[in-house]
């Protein structure tokens, strides 16, 4: 208890001396496959703004500010050296960011992670940053705390289309599919979970954005984004396409094994975010219509009918099917003993 108290302390205080919370970042989040590198790529678009590939880094190095020793130095190393092994999607050199934390005025969290971002936006000639990492909406409440400008744009896609996704990846890596309870399971955790976290910050920095309709009636979701982080709407964005292809070659290397973390062969991510080199794509909605069997369909909605159901999305499975949300927990608990 005391150490934990000790830790929070220290990151507190790591938070002093920040600068005033710059123009609003927009900081795209969601359940894995659901759209969120597309929006990445709209974003990125407007001659305004930068998004760099997903960072990953932030909250572990939020979580670093809380040790005894946190200066430039150990600061730069966290993020070079992060885990999940993504500094070299960012073509920045370690000197220059170390640079930048050094010319701060008062070394602290805020301002060493905003140095960050605009070294990535500054390099790509533009004035503003936002983020895109999809688990970052595990913790909105703690990003927010640091950085005050975070606006947090979550993208929902129908569960049963983000699962086969996610599944496709799955095989290609030589791995077993995840059943469709499974899948749904996942998947409505991830939302319920995501919305507690959304409702303990303030309602006018959260917005939710489904995929279908990013995909359907997409300058009007731009501009709705646009408008949450307080940027002029650019018809550049519209244009994503056009240059999505070279922006993609961020992520082209390899990431090699690392803490348990298995090796990632060079091409595979910008492979599995291919379909943004493209304009929007209606097929992509309401994939599990031809790629879901009705008893595969079935078992998924039986998890998660509900949540589908509230968020505007076809079922086809009688309501009386479907566990009720309050079932929800216990149904996982009973999954789990293997029952």
């Amino acid at each position: 208890m005391a150490l934990n108290y000790s830790i929070k302390f220290l990151r507190n205080r790591r938070l002093r001396g920040r600068s005033e919370p710059p123009a609003p970042a927009p900081f795209v989040v969601g359940v894995g496959r659901s759209g969120t590198t597309l929006l990445r790529m709209m974003l990125d678009a407007h001659p305004q703004l930068a998004i760099p590939p997903e960072t990953h880094f932030v909250l572990p190095f939020i979580q670093a500010s809380g040790r005894l020793r946190f200066n430039p130095s150990i600061a730069s190393r966290a993020i070079v050296r992060d885990e999940r092994r993504r500094w070299n999607d960012f073509g920045l050199a370690e000197d220059d960011l170390l640079a930048s934390f050094e010319q701060l005025e008062r070394f602290n969290t805020a301002d060493a992670l905003r140095a960050f971002y605009l070294l990535y936006a500054h390099r790509h000639g533009k004035p503003r940053w936002g983020d895109k990492t999809p688990d970052y909406v595990r913790k909105m409440k703690k990003i927010q705390k640091t950085l005050p400008e975070a606006r947090f744009i979550h993208v929902i896609r129908d569960g049963r289309d983000a699962g086969l996704s996610q599944n496709a990846r799955v095989v290609k890596r030589g791995k077993e599919p995840v059943p469709p309870r499974e899948m749904a399971r996942r998947w409505r955790k991830r939302i319920i979970k995501s919305r507690e976290n959304a409702a303990e910050i303030d309602k006018g920095d959260y917005i939710e954005v489904r995929y279908e309709d990013l995909i359907s009636d997409t300058e009007a979701i731009l501009r709705r984004v646009c408008e949450l982080i307080e940027l002029d709407f650019d018809p550049a964005m519209l244009g994503y396409h056009e240059r999505a292809e070279e922006r993609l070659q961020e992520m082209a290397g390899a990431l090699p094994a690392k803490k348990g973390r298995p090796e990632r062969e060079a091409g595979e991510r910008v492979a599995a975010h291919a379909m943004t080199t493209k304009p929007p794509n209606a097929d992509r909605v309401a994939v599990w219509r031809r790629e879901m069997s009705d008893a595969e369909n079935a078992e998924f909605e039986q998890a998660a009918g509900y949540l589908l159901d509230e968020l505007g999305y076809e079922t086809v499975t009688p309501r009386d099917t479907w566990i009720s949300p309050d079932e929800w927990a216990w149904a996982k608990d009973r999954s789990e003993r293997g029952d």
